[in-house]
């Protein structure tokens, strides 16, 4: 049964460093930018929560977008933005955060 929730795909390390090195995977951070200048994943965008619109993430047939932020809080909040705003092909994000994405010792970019 559907109870009309939107799915989110709280998506793995291992998933997201493989959609980032194929190339499926379209990283979106929601920090802010002295967040982001402190350091941020290779290959995400950023787009701020505290001047977030849905209409301006990124959109490419066949790639996922994902959003991240620090820890799943602020990217959870942001995807559901996303989804009341019309963007259904906004799903997923990577709740771990940089803090996991660090803790795993994965590289950062400044």
């Amino acid at each position: 049964m559907n109870s009309g929730l939107p799915t989110i795909e709280d998506i793995s390390l291992d998933e997201l460093k493989r959609g980032l090195a194929d190339g499926s995977i379209l990283l979106v951070d929601v920090r802010e930018p002295n967040e982001w200048n402190a350091g941020h994943i290779p290959g995400a965008t950023l787009h701020p929560m505290s001047m977030f619109d849905p209409a301006e993430l990124p959109r490419e047939n066949g790639k996922r977008v994902v959003l991240q932020c620090r820890s799943g809080n602020r990217s959870a909040k942001a995807l559901a933005i996303a989804r009341a705003n019309g963007r259904e092909d906004v799903r997923a994000h990577f709740g771990g955060g940089m803090l996991e994405w660090a803790a795993a010792g994965e590289p950062i970019e400044a």
